[in-house]
C-alpha cells in the first residue's frame, strides 16, 4: 500500500458521493501534493479557493448547513489556524448554540508538512494536533501516520459528516517513512 494512492482512493470514493464537494487552495490548480490526489474528482466538484482561510471555513459551515458534506482543504495544517476563529467559535459550537438545530458534517482536510528533503520554514511543518483536540470539543481530530489508515479515516468521517458531525483528518504522507520513497 501506499500513502498517495490511498489518499486518491479516498479521494476518488468521496468524489462519487452526490452530495459531497472539494474546497481549498490547490484543488483545480498545481501548488501543493493535495492536488494529485483529486485527479479522479470531478471539476464540478471542486471550488478553488484563495488564501482566506477563515472565509474557507465560513463557507464550508454554509455549505454543511445546507446539507452539503464539504471536504474543505487546507493544504498545510499551519495554515488551518487562519481559520481557528471559524473552527472554534462557530464549526465547533454551532450545535450548542442552535439547541440541536443545526448540525454541520465537514471533512477538514490537511496536512504536516515534510521536512526532507527541504526544510520548508517552520510555517510549513508543525504538527497542532493535540492543540486542536484540547481547543475543539465536537470536532474530531485524526492523524493519520499509517497508508493503511486513509481510506477507512475518510470512510468513517465521511458518515460521521452525513450525521451532522465534523472531522479534521491530519494527513502524514510520509508515514515516518525515507520522503524520497513517494516522489512520482
Amino acid at each position: 500500500m501506499d500513502y498517495i494512492l490511498e489518499t486518491k482512493r479516498a479521494m476518488t470514493w468521496l468524489g462519487k458521493k452526490k452530495d459531497t464537494i472539494f474546497l481549498g487552495q490547490t484543488v483545480e490548480y498545481p501548488g501543493s501534493p493535495m492536488f494529485k490526489s483529486l485527479e479522479r474528482v470531478p471539476k464540478e466538484k471542486r471550488i478553488e479557493m484563495p488564501v482566506i482561510e477563515d472565509s474557507q471555513m465560513g463557507m464550508s459551515i454554509g455549505l454543511a448547513l445546507d446539507r452539503k458534506v464539504p471536504i474543505t482543504i487546507f493544504p498545510r495544517i499551519d495554515f488551518l489556524m487562519c481559520a481557528a476563529n471559524q473552527l472554534v467559535n462557530h464549526l465547533d459550537k454551532i450545535k450548542q448554540m442552535s439547541h440541536g438545530e443545526f448540525r454541520t458534517g465537514m471533512i477538514i482536510r490537511t496536512q504536516i508538512g515534510n521536512t526532507k528533503p527541504l526544510y520548508p520554514g517552520p510555517q510549513h511543518c508543525g504538527d497542532y494536533t493535540e492543540g486542536l483536540a484540547r481547543l475543539l470539543e465536537n470536532v474530531n481530530v485524526v492523524k493519520i501516520e499509517s497508508e493503511h489508515d486513509v481510506f477507512h479515516f475518510y470512510k468513517i468521517a465521511y458518515n460521521l459528516a452525513k450525521k451532522g458531525i465534523s472531522t479534521i483528518l491530519i494527513e502524514t504522507p510520509q508515514g515516518g517513512k525515507d520522503p524520497n520513497q513517494y516522489k512520482k
